[in-house]
């Protein structure tokens, strides 16, 4: 008997339960760094700095539940900000799920294990700093390419 597809084979963003749409999250914390917004351009800037609740060593928010009464820009995602952003990661599980592309073999749904994006350099974890130790107007210093892993 062939095995069920998994969820995110099968479902669109919009039909997927509250637990299986947090469990998309890979943990990259590439949508929590900060970014810079040219004013004449709309462009965006990556930065090395990441949100105050971040904790850079884990990849994970601090407070999640309550993480807007702290920041209240955090953007929440739902299956509308997916497809209105331009600021998702390209191998953001929301993003390609939206787009239609499968998932990478690295995502923990897909291999088992949610270490592997941290082993294999596709999280920013140990690779940025508080946005609370830099001076807003500092922020600038810290932009960078990251690469070809920015949206």
């Amino acid at each position: 008997m062939p095995r069920p597809k998994p969820f995110w084979k099968t479902k669109t963003l919009e039909e997927m339960t509250p637990e299986e749409w947090e469990s998309l999250c890979d943990g990259c914390g590439k949508c929590c760094v900060v970014k810079l917004e040219d004013e004449d351009t709309g462009a965006l800037a990556y930065t090395r700095l990441h949100c105050k609740l971040l904790d850079g060593s884990t990849c994970q928010c601090s407070d999640y539940a309550n993480r807007r009464q702290h920041v209240p820009d955090c953007v929440q995602l739902t299956p509308v900000v997916v497809e209105q952003v331009d600021w998702l990661p390209r191998t953001c599980a929301y993003r390609l799920i939206q787009e239609g592309k499968p998932l990478p073999a690295w995502h923990h749904l897909v291999c088992g294990d949610r270490e592997r994006i941290h082993e294999l350099g596709h999280s920013v974890r140990g690779q940025t700093v508080s946005e609370d130790t830099v001076f807003e107007e500092d922020e600038i210093d810290w932009v960078i390419d990251w690469e070809g892993t920015e949206p």
